[in-house]
């Protein structure tokens, strides 16, 4: 009897714990595209999936609660390129009914609170780079989390959301911080340099980030306080994982 007693205290114990983390650790908000065009190429687009599948079970497994908004609502489209068998997150999202179904029924981002949310995330795609840009819930939500203490985070294409958020006192928020983002390199190694609206590493620069260039296709995050980002889709794991060990180290 005592040692029964004693296993179900250990077991109340470590729940009690777990539940504690889980509590404690802020909401995060995860934001897709709503765009499926390559501008006029006829080519499709939308959200590269390792740029959501990643991060997202990066921040599940480590207890935190993630809801999913695109700037539309509805089904946020995956860019047909981004699917890659090999890839182990890709094919859990797969089999994950639940992932699937905040893809497909994603709230507006119109409906979001930001006081609901820690933490913003910008997931990347090409298509971010028609409809993130001087969105007013995007730079509404940026600059609300930011200026409450949360984190603001992009991979990839996902920083083309930070280039209009202004803050309170009228500067950017990227205004001489450090960031990572897709490179004009990779943009010419995927051809499309001629058919995006702006290139994005020219548009942080001209807004006065300090662009930090990683070596084309491999990991590359940059952390600057409260601003959390990733330069390509090697990246997008590493960015929820410095977003953990942020608030972590709280």
């Amino acid at each position: 009897m005592k040692y029964l007693l004693s296993l179900i205290a250990t077991l109340l114990i470590t729940l009690t714990a777990t539940s504690g983390y889980a509590e404690s650790s802020p909401k995060v908000l995860i934001v897709l595209t709503s765009n499926s065009q390559l501008g006029d190429s006829g080519r499709k687009t939308g959200f590269w999936l390792p740029e959501l599948t990643h991060p997202y079970y990066e921040l599940k497994d480590a207890g935190y609660s993630v809801d999913i908004v695109s700037i539309q609502g509805g089904m946020a489209p995956i860019d047909p390129d981004s699917y890659d068998d090999q890839d182990e997150q890709n094919n859990r999202f797969l089999r994950d009914a639940e992932l699937m179904s905040k893809v497909i029924t994603t709230r507006p981002i119109a409906s979001v609170d930001p006081s609901d949310y820690g933490v913003v995330l910008y997931s990347g795609g090409s298509g971010t780079m028609w409809d993130f840009p001087n969105n007013e819930h995007v730079n509404r939500i940026s600059k609300e989390i930011y200026e409450s203490n949360g984190v603001v985070s992009a991979v990839c294409h996902g920083p083309a959301a930070l280039i209009d958020v202004k803050l309170s006192d009228g500067s950017y928020l990227i205004a001489g911080k450090n960031v990572a983002a897709f490179t004009n390199d990779e943009e010419a190694d995927i051809e499309q340099t001629e058919l995006l609206p702006f290139l994005l590493q020219d548009k942080l620069i001209e807004r006065g980030a300090h662009h930090v260039y990683g070596k084309s296709w491999a990991e590359n995050v940059v952390v600057d306080g409260r601003l959390i980002t990733g330069q390509n889709p090697a990246s997008a794991g590493k960015v929820a994982t410095k977003i953990i060990e942020y608030f972590k180290g709280k």
